[in-house]
């Protein structure tokens, strides 16, 4: 994935993948984090972004999502 702009640093590398670039090998960062990034560069506090479904006040980066931006990318 590239990330351009925004507060994001460019010319960087981060983590790695496989040979084929399917599975990552190292510093993983999961769909939510990425997510609490792009939130994060947009001035948003992923954790305090919610909305109601279903009676329920839901986060947009999820329950299991952490809200942590990956060290270095930023």
């Amino acid at each position: 994935m590239m990330l351009a702009g925004g507060g994001v640093k460019g010319g960087q590398v981060y983590g790695e993948t496989d040979d084929l670039g399917y599975y990552p090998v190292e510093k993983p960062v999961s769909i939510r984090d990425l997510q609490s990034l792009i939130l994060t560069q947009l001035g948003l506090d992923p954790l305090r972004l919610t909305y109601s479904f279903q009676g329920l006040e839901q986060r947009l980066i999820g329950v299991e999502g952490t809200g942590k931006v990956p060290e270095g990318l930023v």
